[in-house]
């Protein structure tokens, strides 16, 4: 199923009220990640020898910036081509070996879900509904969904 046009633009919408402070935002995301499964962190090589705290590791601040970014726009782009792609930096295929490398499973996925929706509730609170989660819900699955099917 394709993302609908209402999804791309409750994802969107928020995303907009939500991008001035989203470094804020995708470090808490990835935070709450590390408090529901402290091990996860040891997924993570550029964590693994690094004796910064997690809030204030810039390598970390740039990944979750990028994975938060990268939802958002796997909405719009269900919506104009069907399906997601990652961007010119990166593939989809990349993405995918260096998870299956990193040992991710589906409850890794699923906790990650968790997190990103229950940042999302926190940042725009005056905008969440089951709408909204469920659109971003989607746009996550998605992109999931297509890392998954390399792996």
């Amino acid at each position: 199923m394709v993302i609908t046009a209402k999804q791309e633009a409750l994802v969107v919408n928020s995303w907009n009220e939500m991008k001035d402070d989203a470094p804020t935002f995708a470090l808490k995301f990835f935070l709450r990640l590390f408090e529901i499964i402290p091990s996860a962190a040891k997924r993570f090589a550029f964590l693994r020898d690094s004796t910064l705290p997690l809030e204030k590791n810039p390598k970390l601040k740039a990944h979750a910036m990028g994975v938060f970014v990268m939802t958002c726009e796997a909405a719009t782009q269900l919506r104009k081509t069907g399906k997601v792609d990652v961007g010119a930096n990166t593939s989809v295929q990349h993405l995918a070996s260096v998870h299956f490398k990193a040992g991710i499973a589906d409850v890794h996925f699923e906790v990650l879900k968790f997190a990103l929706l229950e940042t999302i509730k926190e940042a725009v609170p005056y905008l969440w509904s089951e709408e909204l989660k469920e659109a971003w819900s989607e746009s996550y699955d998605h992109l999931v969904l297509a890392i998954k099917n390399e792996m």
